[in-house]
């Protein structure tokens, strides 16, 4: 939790660094706020509803996936939806072990308990909103694992660990280029070295990260069905790593391959220390 307590304390804090290097500067949070009050859903966290909500696909029951992209070439839905079926499968075969039947999911209280407490505490401004989903199947309980999983894992991974390979170079930020330039303002070069300073370290790999699906919990390996289910997982991912090197030399794919391209590999399940614009950590704290 200490990532946390250091952004209360310097990130996110009234004054901070968001609100002082960033173009709404003491508005920042606050629009970040309305953003989250008129647009979030649970319901549309899951990578396929939320390609489908902002327009990206279509529900298509023939297609892979069960969705048509609207733009073919979408590095983001292309990867994403296969790390969503790998994660997916992984969950499934998790839950259906444990919940093998509906009635005990209804009758397992301390799930119901954790389900009812995200929704009426974790999110108590929104507790009464319809779309929530149920939880009374082990389909629901896959979904609802899956999504969490997906925001926490590849959600995050894809929109955090690029920002310095992007935003570090500062003609990249548009969004900052409120003043005329150039000038010889000192203040100025310590606002875009600060900001470089913590791009840098919230792209950062530490040497000790834990990625999704790569070490296996001493009680999985005690259960044979669920370590063969978690070894599968771990294959997977491991292809996943190799289907996105191919399409990164695919040069029919223009969103992520050419002349000035930065290849697309922020959904490459592991990695090294260090900034390398890949690799999916467990970010379930954050």
């Amino acid at each position: 939790m200490e990532i946390n307590a250091l952004a209360r304390e310097s990130l996110i804090n009234a004054g901070g660094i968001i609100e002082s290097s960033f173009s709404p500067g003491k508005y920042s949070l606050q629009l970040s706020s309305v953003a989250y009050d008129q647009l979030w859903r649970f319901d549309m966290e899951a990578l396929p509803a939320d390609l489908i909500r902002r327009g990206m696909a279509v529900e298509d029951p023939t297609a892979e996936h069960g969705l048509k992209l609207t733009v073919e070439d979408y590095p983001l839905a292309n990867d994403g939806l296969i790390l969503w079926d790998a994660i997916k499968g992984w969950v499934s075969h998790y839950v259906n072990h444990y919940y093998p039947d509906p009635t005990l999911v209804v009758s397992d209280e301390e799930l119901q308990s954790w389900w009812t407490e995200v929704r009426t505490k974790g999110h108590v401004d929104k507790k009464d909103e319809p779309w929530w989903p149920v939880l009374k199947t082990p389909e629901n309980l896959t979904h609802i694992l899956t999504t969490i999983i997906w925001v926490t894992a590849g959600h995050h991974a894809a929109v955090n660990f690029g920002q310095y390979m992007y935003a570090g170079y500062f003609p990249n930020r548009p969004s900052i280029a409120r003043t005329n330039m150039p000038t010889e303002d000192p203040s100025e070069e310590v606002q875009a070295t600060k900001v470089m300073a913590v791009l840098d370290v919230l792209s950062n790999h530490s040497p000790d990260e834990e990625y999704i699906g790569e070490n296996m919990e001493p009680s999985w390996a005690e259960n044979p069905v669920i370590k063969a289910a978690f070894e599968r997982f771990n294959g997977n991912l491991k292809k996943i790593g190799g289907i996105i090197d191919g399409r990164n030399t695919n040069l029919n794919l223009k969103n992520r391959v050419g002349a000035g391209v930065v290849p697309y590999e922020l959904l490459k399940p592991f990695s090294t220390p260090g900034v390398t614009g890949m690799g999916i950590p467990y970010s379930i704290s954050i």
